[in-house]
């Protein structure tokens, strides 16, 4: 049996969870491939025009996977990953978008509802009801995702090595190693952005590979550790409702109060909802606390150029901004 899992969302948090856990069944794995300005083309047009460029993308992926020989296409409705907060409205519905607007999708999804009391997501409870479709038992579903949390934690581990997530996913997927950082490092940036907007080319047209090679750090959000991001909003009234907003929060409030972060760019997808209110908290607290702080935000019409030119203005400032600095002392 194949199983189909598009290359988008939090395939860049989960897929090698997901992917362990379907071969341990005996199913083969099948990626939608990488995002192109013709796959974005056809997301755009079977999505409704206000919504974002992440889930035009994920549209984009499914018709690709629909066209392929696949039985089912994975794409679990993921509602909470923590006690009292919840994922983006479109996440929770989009199974139910997918089915009701693709051609062909509405009896090809696999749609197990996720709702845990953290990031692991490996409870065999949730997956029991694809049992039936996937003809397996649930005694199979629990010995796969034994091992699927083996591999996902592991993925975990590495990341938080200051490895990026597609570095991390290649290691214990592959076996690849990824390549030393240049060690004549000046600067260190801090980089928001949920792993589907950062880690999709297409999206943030490879900045971190942009950064590297300016000779810059990068640190992300998925590179530090949960329980200390946790602690980074025990000072808010109340938290956000969404748990990777809140996370992207964490992150950047980590980053205002670290002396070794030079300055922080927040990428973001326009139409993010979440995003509008953690971009304007960013905005107040770095120029209060005289941090360099960047938004870049992208959409379908987003030029290279424009990014790249941005991206090298705001790394020449804090170089020179440092230069000065150090010069004076």
């Amino acid at each position: 049996m194949k199983i189909g899992i598009p290359r988008a969302l939090l395939y860049y948090y989960y897929y090698p969870l997901w992917k362990t856990f379907f071969e341990t069944l005996g199913c083969e794995v099948i990626i939608s491939g990488k995002t192109t300005i013709d796959l974005l083309d056809k997301g755009i047009k079977a999505s409704v025009s206000d919504i974002c460029v992440p889930i035009k993308i994920l549209n984009g992926h499914v018709l690709e996977l629909l066209e392929s020989d696949v039985d089912y296409i994975f794409l679990p409705r993921m509602m909470s990953i923590r006690k009292g907060e919840f994922f983006c409205p479109k996440f929770m519905g989009l199974p139910d978008m997918v089915r009701h607007s693709l051609p062909g999708a509405k009896d090809k999804i696999l749609f197990p509802n996720i709702s845990s009391l953290s990031d692991d997501i490996s409870d065999d409870k949730l997956y029991y009801d694809m049992g039936q479709r996937l003809g397996v038992t649930d005694k199979n579903i629990k010995e796969s995702l034994k091992e699927g949390r083996k591999v996902w934690n592991e993925f975990r581990r590495f990341s938080k090595e200051d490895y990026t997530a597609l570095e991390a996913m290649d290691y214990v997927l592959e076996g690849k190693l990824p390549e030393k950082q240049v060690e004549d490092i000046n600067i260190t940036i801090g980089l928001m952005g949920y792993v589907y907007d950062v880690y999709d080319d297409l999206v943030s047209m490879g900045i971190v590979d942009r950064l590297r090679k300016m000779g810059v750090k990068v640190i992300t959000f998925e590179m530090m550790d949960e329980v200390m991001l946790d602690r980074e909003l025990d000072s808010m009234k109340k938290r956000l409702f969404w748990t990777f907003s809140n996370k992207l929060l964490a992150a950047g409030y980590k980053f205002l109060k670290d002396e070794s972060i030079d300055g922080i760019i927040h990428v973001t997808a326009f139409g993010c909802g979440p995003d509008s209110l953690i971009g304007k908290l960013m905005e107040i607290d770095s120029e209060k606390l005289g941090k360099p702080f960047m938004t870049i935000r992208v959409d379908e019409h987003t030029g290279e150029n424009h990014l790249q030119t941005r991206i090298e203005a705001f790394v020449d400032m804090i170089y020179r901004k440092k230069s000065k600095y150090i010069k004076e002392a």
